[in-house]
């Protein structure tokens, strides 16, 4: 067991939506530094049962770092300390026995804390759906291949169409923006010619549903970027100021 470490873990409680929550303190020993973030809970989770208590609850699929359901604030940074990754991909080599780490959910009024560390996402599939698709009939699939797409757009698309929606952006945002996820979905589509059908009425669509949610305007701190774990670029947010300008003053 040696290289092994002890740590002490205060994490949110809460029962549900309408409850009142509060900080717990926790025990972790003899956690392997090779375990994800995702284990060491899952061993301080099975500690809990033993000894007849309510684990801890948390969001989790994939555990490969692409469904974004992984979302932690630890230590007062969305996913934890390291750039680029998610929490289920945060390692505990990135901390050192003795410490203490807090773990708290999403803060935002749009992400309502459903129980512990679970927050209610719904609002990012509500605008998903106000115009996150095309209805273009593209034919088979030699006839969609053959439109022409420039390379640096598909790039550009691509790297937008990365976005896991995992809410990160909104998490490290003092005003709890939705601006870099909701700019990343206008953004892969916009870029490419089977999105521009639907141009005006998708980004007037999505940014209408991100107000009505209840998410706040962008503070240009970058906040967002810096904790993406996929490293969405905020020049996806000038892209939708753009698109957003040109459907609601030039059309």
């Amino acid at each position: 067991m040696s290289g092994n470490m002890n740590l002490t873990l205060k994490v949110w409680r809460q029962k549900n939506k309408s409850a009142s929550g509060a900080f717990e303190t926790y025990q972790a020993s003899g956690i392997s530094p090779d375990m994800s973030f995702l284990e060491m809970m899952d061993v301080v989770n099975e500690d809990l049962i033993k000894a007849g208590k309510d684990p801890v609850a948390f969001d989790h699929d994939c555990r490969e770092g692409i469904c974004g359901t992984c979302s932690m604030y630890i230590n007062g940074r969305a996913h934890g300390p390291l750039k680029g990754v998610t929490t289920c991909q945060l390692h505990m080599r990135s901390f050192k026995s003795g410490d203490t780490i807090v773990i708290e959910p999403w803060r935002a009024s749009a992400f309502p804390v459903l129980k512990d560390l679970i927050v209610d996402r719904t609002a990012f599939d509500r605008i998903q759906q106000a115009g996150g698709f095309v209805s273009v009939n593209t034919g088979s699939v030699p006839d969609a291949n053959a439109i022409p797409v420039p390379f640096d757009d598909a790039e550009e698309a691509f790297l937008s169409a990365a976005c896991i929606g995992c809410g990160a952006c909104v998490a490290a945002c003092k005003n709890s923006s939705a601006m870099l996820f909701v700019s990343a979905k206008v953004s892969q589509y916009a870029l490419l010619p089977q999105g521009r059908i639907e141009r005006d009425k998708r980004v007037l669509n999505m940014v209408t549903q991100m107000d009505e949610e209840g998410f706040g305007n962008c503070t240009n701190t970058e906040a967002c970027e810096a904790e993406c774990p996929k490293e969405i670029k905020v020049t996806n947010i000038a892209r939708l100021n753009r698109e957003f300008l040109r459907t609601k003053w030039f059309t």
